[in-house]
């Protein structure tokens, strides 16, 4: 973990920005192209661990709220999970906040044809449907083995095998025919847009409903001063 200083530089709010600048046009095309698209979201995941209206895996039950937008293909969201993971977590376990995640898809395009990006959503819906205590552990195992953009991704085999090492089976089905791919595309399409951007990008980060800008992110030690 850095060292906190008032004048220390937050090198992954600059390494988000220059990235999601390189990005951004593909992204605002995509998502052109999925708000004129009529997509059916079909029956959306159950269970007390989702908000079936706003596609959170909901953790915790503080007074104020971090919505956490992410792709599980995306290099950034796995360095926002190593940065700042342990102190969100750290915040709702003290009952300061409540933890929406919303598992979205943006980045497919980087898996060869696989839909990667999709799969992998889908089947964090699976696992929280099936034991909402295992969304989180889940995610964290998903991002530690996270592929590299422009591969496949990780298999349906393989992605069962994290869900199986987090406790989750019996999900097979749900994972392999894609149960929650086209609610998957629905949420996406409702992802905020961060001040300064003209199209989504992962991480997107809303605190108490007010989105951020991820350069605006302190260190992760500092992470608490968001919500004072």
């Amino acid at each position: 973990m850095m060292a906190t200083s008032a004048k220390q530089t937050n090198w992954f709010a600059v390494w988000v920005s220059v990235v999601v600048v390189a990005v951004l046009v593909v992204v605002t095309v995509l998502v052109v192209w999925m708000n004129n698209a009529a997509t059916d979201p079909g029956e959306p995941p159950q269970g007390s661990g989702i908000n079936q209206e706003t596609g959170a895996v909901v953790v915790g039950d503080g007074d104020q709220t971090m919505d956490t937008y992410i792709d599980f293909m995306c290099p950034i969201c796995g360095q926002f999970e190593d940065a700042y993971g342990e102190d969100i977590l750290a915040l709702v376990e003290e009952g300061t906040i409540t933890l929406n995640i919303h598992p979205i898809s943006i980045l497919d395009r980087f898996s060869q044809g696989t839909e990667y990006s999709t799969r992998a959503a889908s089947a964090m819906y699976c696992v929280a449907e099936a034991d909402p205590d295992a969304a989180v552990p889940f995610m964290q195992a998903m991002f530690a083995g996270q592929p590299a953009e422009n591969t496949e991704g990780l298999s349906d085999e393989e992605i069962l095998a994290i869900a199986e090492g987090v406790g989750v089976t019996g999900i097979d089905a749900c994972v392999t025919d894609g149960e929650y791919t086209d609610y998957v595309t629905a949420m996406t399409q409702n992802t905020p847009v961060q001040p300064g951007n003209s199209g989504i990008a992962t991480p997107t980060i809303e605190i108490n409903g007010e989105v951020i800008a991820n350069s605006e992110l302190p260190e992760p030690e500092n992470l608490a001063s968001l919500f004072s």
